[in-house]
């Protein structure tokens, strides 16, 4: 129990470090996938905790699609805001017992607030879009959404026709009309074929408080297995770049899911001096070095050789035009993005 705590506390405390925080809260582009998949690889492997390549992929399977399913369910694009806190409480759950970290987690919260709290829908609804728009080739099938027929068999999710409506909208099933003075002047009701109800209040945007939603809180029991299936599609996106095998701990839900498979996690005689764990997500050591067999190897890099022209001419020209483009500050946000994330981490 205290290995489980310990494992739990290093990674928590890496990724609330201030710096690492502050580096987060930037202005920037999204991060690519192969800086994300790297982010998140470091964090896995803050503690003690060691996964080998298929459990590794197996554990970014089922965070990149738990996820991709919150994002895409949210009600409203503002919701995203909510289901993020609903990550943040459950890990201020397991750290209860060290308020040092419980402080960490809440000032990033507070930065969540000042930064996100004012924005507009319009502006919630580009990240939204943004966040889906990065996951929208992901279609791994997970045993627990297929179960619950929250996803078909193609690895797509179901939106529902049932439950709540977004905060402050109407169950649908009326059409008005208005004349060009605003007055209304007809009403026509039809048959929505679903099963829609009013939200009976909003969620707490506060430091703390009933979220109401409840995407973004642990979607996994313990006492049932968890299996991702890589659709045929998915295999062919990832044998064709590695760029496809990469997300972020950004996204925190996979701290909850991660706590949860703590709780069956074996301790292993240690190789070396310092004790460790390692965490299998498979059933078995077997279907483990099954499925690291059939991870898709890397494609070799390809190295196009230009050769320029020797005109003297010429290349005084393209000297002279260089000069002009003379870079004296380069963006936080350039091609090596991510490379002072990954520094960073190094040092914590």
């Amino acid at each position: 129990m205290c290995g489980r705590l310990s494992v739990l506390h290093d990674i928590i405390s890496t990724m609330f470090n201030k710096n690492f925080i502050e580096e987060l809260f930037k202005p920037q582009e999204l991060y690519s996938k192969k800086a994300l998949r790297t982010i998140y690889d470091r964090l896995a492997h803050a503690s003690i905790m060691r996964l080998n390549q298929a459990s590794m992929d197996k554990l970014y399977d089922l965070m990149t699609m738990a996820l991709k399913y919150q994002v895409l369910l949210c009600p409203r694009p503002k919701d995203v805001l909510l289901v993020t806190f609903n990550h943040l409480d459950a890990i201020k759950g397991f750290i209860r017992d060290n308020p040092a970290l419980v402080h960490l987690v809440d000032e990033t919260s507070q930065q969540l607030i000042e930064a996100y709290g004012g924005l507009s829908a319009g502006e919630f609804q580009l990240i939204r879009q943004t966040l889906l728009t990065f996951f929208q080739d992901l279609h791994i099938r997970v045993s627990i959404f297929l179960k619950d027929k929250v996803q078909n068999s193609n690895g797509r999710f179901v939106l529902p026709v049932s439950g709540p409506v977004p905060w402050e909208t109407e169950v649908p099933g009326l059409i008005r009309m208005f004349d060009h003075k605003g007055k209304e002047v007809k009403r026509t009701e039809f048959r929505h074929g679903g099963n829609y109800i009013a939200a009976l209040k909003e969620g707490s945007f506060e430091l703390y408080g009933d979220r109401v939603l409840k995407l973004g809180t642990n979607m996994y029991s313990a006492n049932r297995p968890v299996e991702t299936h890589t659709s045929g599609a998915s295999k062919n996106l990832a044998s064709q770049s590695q760029q496809s095998i990469a997300p972020n701990p950004l996204a925190k839900e996979e701290l909850n899911f991660l706590a949860k498979l703590m709780g069956g996690m074996e301790i292993r005689k240690p190789s070396g001096p310092e004790p460790g764990f390692r965490l299998n997500l498979f059933t078995t050591d077997e279907e483990e070095e099954q499925a690291a067999l059939t991870r898709p190897e890397e494609l070799p890099h390809e190295v196009v050789n230009i050769q320029a022209t020797q005109d003297q001419q010429r290349n005084q020209e393209l000297a002279r035009i260089m000069g002009e483009f003379e870079v004296t500050d380069q963006p936080r946000w350039s091609a090596s993005k991510g490379d002072d994330l990954l520094a960073m981490m190094d040092e914590l």
